[in-house]
């Protein structure tokens, strides 16, 4: 794999409003969406309908930091690459705007402030489980960059970190696994690696030419949106399944599906061997939309 000559770096006289405001563009702060929704959902139904507002707080403010810490490290591990690829040059680490410095004291950060807040679970509730697994979770989080230097299933790998977020909330609740957080987990990963295949193949070019082992790279444009076509559907199975597993849900959930299979169609049918123009529109906004129908609709009728 062929990587650039040295990566810019930031300086320190760049107020640290600004910086900050740098990070969350680059991080995309607004692709917690994409999880949170589930780990809410997971935490409701894991509660019977009746999470405390502690318990609340503490998830959210553990996903918040646990993704931040993610991102950050994918930032600083994939630095090099993001210089190569014109699409990426312009991101935060590699255009100068933040210094990898920076980069590592807000992960630092961000990662005392996971296991505080995982430590706050044995505190309020005796529940210790989310603070032994609290390191594992990061390490296991924070690795994903890596995989697509050696393995086509980093987009797979990129679901499961992303399918943690339901089941660490449930487990912070409930202490314990039960079937619905094993089906979100199937769904989210699956769903996650699907839109993750397709997001991948606007560069499919620079993978190629650099030795990246994204799905593209290696079956071609046409070939991975068939197989991102094949993950979501079996990702609406898991849906219909995590359906069924949960007694608590009913219409409301059912519509959440339906609506959730609708979007996907249309998503698929935005994005074609021929034309990737509209992929930005069908990986965030389409997806967004996604996670947060089926939150809502989800927690909406475990209450009615």
């Amino acid at each position: 794999m062929t990587l650039p000559g040295p990566v810019i770096t930031g300086t320190g006289s760049v107020p640290l409003v600004l910086r900050l405001k740098f990070l969350a563009e680059d991080i995309k702060f607004t692709h917690t969406l994409f999880a949170l929704p589930w780990a809410l959902l997971s935490m409701v139904l894991a509660a019977g309908g009746h999470p405390r507002m502690r318990q609340v707080g503490l998830i959210v403010l553990c996903m918040v930091s646990a993704r931040t810490v993610a991102m950050a490290s994918n930032r600083l591990f994939d630095a090099r690459i993001d210089a190569a690829n014109p699409r990426t040059a312009s991101r935060a680490l590699p255009s100068g705007k933040l210094s990898p410095a920076f980069l590592r004291g807000v992960l630092s950060v961000c990662a005392l402030g996971f296991l505080f807040s995982t430590a706050l679970f044995g505190v309020f509730f005796q529940n210790w489980l989310p603070l032994i697994l609290a390191l594992p979770v990061l390490g296991f989080i924070s690795a994903y960059p890596f995989l697509k230097r050696f393995s086509i299933l980093c987009h797979f790998y990129l679901g499961m970190a992303l399918a943690l977020a339901p089941v660490c909330a449930w487990i912070a609740v409930a202490g314990r696994l039960s079937a619905p957080p094993v089906w979100m987990f199937v769904t989210v990963l699956l769903w996650t690696a699907g839109f993750d295949i397709r997001y991948a193949c606007q560069d499919y070019e620079f993978d190629v030419s650099h030795g990246l082992f994204s799905v593209p790279a290696r079956l071609g444009i046409a070939r991975a949106l068939w197989l991102a076509r094949l993950t979501h559907l079996l990702a609406l199975v898991a849906l219909v399944m995590l359906r069924f597993s949960a007694p608590q849900f009913g219409l409301l959930f059912t519509i959440a599906c339906t609506i959730a299979g609708v979007l996907l169609l249309i998503e698929h049918w935005l994005v074609r061997p021929t034309d990737l123009s509209k992929i930005g529109l069908a990986f965030f906004t389409i997806n967004g939309i996604i996670s947060l129908v089926i939150g809502a609709l989800g927690i909406l009728d475990i209450y009615v």
